[in-house]
C-alpha cells in the first residue's frame, strides 16, 4: 500500500531525557475502524567531550594512565576504544555495567624520543 504525501497525517513528539540510555516508548492509535501500535526506541548519548592528556615517560617505559568511564545509561554498556597514535595501547574493548564506573588503562610506550 503505497500512500503519498497528502495522506501523511504529522504526530509531533518531544522527547526531554534525564539522562544518557535507551528509552522504550509505545503509541497507541484508535480510530472507529483501525487501532495501530507503534514502538519507538530512542537512544541518548551524552554531548561528545574532548580531552588532553600529556605523558612523560622516558624511551622505551611505559606510563600508564586509568581513565575513568562511568556507566550513567539505564543499561550495561560495551564500549569500543580506536586508539590512533603509535605507542599508545589498551584494550579494544571495556564492558562498564549498569550505574558503574570503571578505569579504560590507556598506556604509552615510546619507542623513540619524541
Amino acid at each position: 500500500l503505497f500512500l503519498d504525501r497528502s495522506d501523511a497525517v504529522e504526530l509531533p513528539i518531544k522527547f526531554i531525557p534525564q539522562c544518557a540510555g535507551c528509552y522504550h516508548c509505545q503509541i497507541l492509535l484508535k480510530s472507529s475502524c483501525d487501532v495501530r501500535v507503534y514502538e519507538i526506541e530512542c537512544v541518548v548519548n551524552t554531548d561528545h567531550a574532548e580531552a588532553e592528556l600529556e605523558f612523560l615517560t622516558p624511551a622505551y617505559q611505559a606510563v600508564i594512565q586509568d581513565i575513568p568511564i562511568s556507566n550513567m545509561s539505564s543499561q550495561n554498556c560495551r564500549l569500543e576504544a580506536i586508539l590512533e597514535g603509535q605507542g599508545f595501547y589498551g584494550p579494544p574493548v571495556i564492558n562498564v555495567g549498569l550505574g558503574e564506573k570503571a578505569l579504560y588503562p590507556l598506556m604509552f610506550k615510546p619507542i623513540a624520543e619524541c
